[in-house]
């Protein structure tokens, strides 16, 4: 990549123009195939499931569970030497898909199964911990960049 794009987010084509278009204003979509009905993710033109190109976007709810993480301690990548240390993990959304992300937002202690909410951060989706109970359920919330987002890497040891 060139002429000063990032070089932490992809190059968006023709086909996934949609998703990033969506999450640069804070929806998170998926996939879902109306002939077997699932939702898959990452994007695709046909459906992994029955191999069906009958697939449409749909915004997702933004709610997820934690299915595994890891606590990245040294990367020596731009951008992401400056990040660390950071939660790399999957989450199970609530349409069904997995999800390769992020989780941050602060010093909690990790469990799978944990429920999580979408956020952005610079039209990437990541997630957190909700702060309260149904909060930042919606697929609006924002997530900053700064120390107070990175995890405590003893949190739950």
């Amino acid at each position: 990549m060139t002429g000063g794009a990032r070089s932490d987010l992809p190059e968006a084509d023709a086909f996934t123009r949609t998703y990033w278009a969506a999450a640069a204003e804070g929806r998170l979509l998926v996939r879902r195939c109306a002939e077997c009905g699932r939702a898959h993710h990452y994007p695709r033109e046909f459906c992994p499931h029955c191999w069906s190109t009958s697939v449409t976007w749909e915004t997702a709810s933004g709610r997820a569970t934690l299915y595994t993480w890891s606590v990245v301690h040294r990367n020596d990548l731009p951008p992401f030497d400056e990040r660390v240390p950071y939660v790399a993990a999957v989450v199970d959304l609530a349409e069904g898909p997995r999800m390769m992300t992020e989780v941050v937002g602060g010093a909690h202690a990790l469990r799978a199964g944990m429920e999580l909410a979408v956020a952005f951060r610079d039209g990437v989706p990541v997630f957190r911990v909700p702060s309260a109970p149904g909060a930042g359920a919606g697929a609006g919330a924002s997530a900053s960049a700064s120390a107070e987002s990175r995890p405590d890497p003893t949190a739950g040891r």
